[in-house]
C-alpha cells in the first residue's frame, strides 16, 4: 500500500521518537550499573550526627589484632597508630566501609576534651549496643582515650559507655600511596589483595585487574571477598605483572596502579603503588 506524504511523515516521527526513547533507556541502564554519589569527601562540609561509643581491648591498644577488615597487625602502626574502631552493622555495611574515616568527639562527660579525633574502621561489632543503637562505635582503648582532656584518659575510659558525635570525613595518610597486601592463599590461578591507605574519597565501589597479556582495555572485575579483601578467580593462569584499577564509590574517580604486582610476586608480600586519591 502506497503511503501519502502526511502518513509517511507521521511514521518517521514515531520511529524517531522510539529511537530517542531506546537511547535514553540505555543511558539510564548504564547510569544504574555504575551508580556513584558524585561528591568529594575532601571538600564536603562536616555534618555531625549522634552515636553510642564503647571501647575494647587493652587501654592503650588497637582493640584487636587487625579486626574483621583484614588489615592485620598494621592497625597498631603508623599511619593507623591504633586510632581505629569497630563499627555496628548500620555503618559497617557488610565490610564495604572498611577503611572509611570518621571524626568523633565527646562533650557530655567532664573528662571530654570536646576536640575531634579521626578514626578508621578496621573491625565489626556484631552485638549488643552495636546492633541496638542507630550508630555505634566500639573504639580501641587508644581512640576512646584520645577524646579525653590530656591526663584524664583513664577517667574517660572508666565511664565505659558514652554518647558521642561523629562525621564521615576523608582519610588523610600524609601523602602515602595505596598499598596492596597479597593474601597468603593466592596462587597463579587465584589472587586476593587487601587494599590499604586509600585517601580522600577513596571508598571503593569497584576494583579491576589487568594482566600483562591482556588487551589495553581488557580488565577483569574483582569481587569483594570480605572487609578490605578483593579477589579474582578467573579459572585460568594469570600472567603478571598486574595493574589494578580502583573506582571510588563517591566521585566515580578511577586510579590505575600500573604493574603494581610484579613478575615473581609472592603470597603475603606487600606492594606499594604510586597513586592515591589526594
Amino acid at each position: 500500500m502506497k503511503m501519502g506524504s502526511n502518513q509517511y511523515d507521521r511514521v518517521m516521527i514515531i520511529i524517531s521518537t522510539l529511537a530517542v526513547m531506546v537511547s535514553m533507556s540505555n543511558l539510564s541502564c548504564l547510569a544504574l550499573k555504575h551508580k556513584y554519589n558524585h561528591f568529594n569527601l575532601s571538600t564536603r562540609a562536616v555534618h555531625w550526627s549522634s552515636a553510642g561509643a564503647t571501647w575494647y581491648g587493652s587501654p592503650d591498644g588497637a582493640g584487636s589484632d587487625g579486626g574483621s577488615c583484614g588489615y592485620g597487625n598494621i592497625v597498631s602502626k603508623a599511619p593507623f597508630s591504633s586510632l581505629v574502631t569497630g563499627i555496628g552493622p548500620s555503618l559497617y555495611k557488610s565490610g564495604r566501609e572498611c577503611g572509611a574515616c570518621y571524626k568523633i568527639k565527646c562533650t557530655k562527660h567532664r573528662s571530654c576534651s570536646h576536640k575531634a579525633v579521626r578514626v578508621v574502621i578496621t573491625d565489626f561489632c556484631p552485638g549488643g549496643a552495636c546492633v541496638s543503637d542507630a550508630a555505634h562505635f566500639d573504639l580501641s582503648g587508644t581512640a576512646f582515650g584520645a577524646m579525653a582532656i590530656p591526663g584524664q584518659e583513664k577517667k574517660l575510659r572508666d565511664a565505659g559507655v558514652l554518647q558521642i558525635r561523629f562525621s564521615r570525613v576523608a582519610c588523610d595518610y600524609s601523602g602515602k600511596t595505596v598499598v596492596f597486601h597479597v593474601d597468603a592463599g593466592s596462587n597463579p590461578n587465584y589472587i586476593a589483595v587487601v587494599i590499604e591507605l586509600e585517601e580522600g574519597d577513596g571508598d571503593l565501589a569497584r576494583v579491576d585487574l589487568r594482566q600483562t597479556s591482556s588487551e589495553p582495555d581488557e580488565w577483569f572485575e574483582m569481587n569483594q571477598s570480605w572487609g578490605a579483601v578483593w579477589q579474582l578467580n578467573p579459572g585460568f593462569t594469570l600472567h603478571p605483572p598486574f595493574s589494578i584499577r580502583l573506582t571510588s564509590q563517591y566521585s566515580g574517580q578511577m586510579l590505575i596502579a600500573k604493574n603494581v604486582i610484579p613478575v615473581g610476586w609472592k603470597p603475603g608480600a606487600i606492594y606499594r603503588s604510586l597513586v592515591n586519591y589526594i
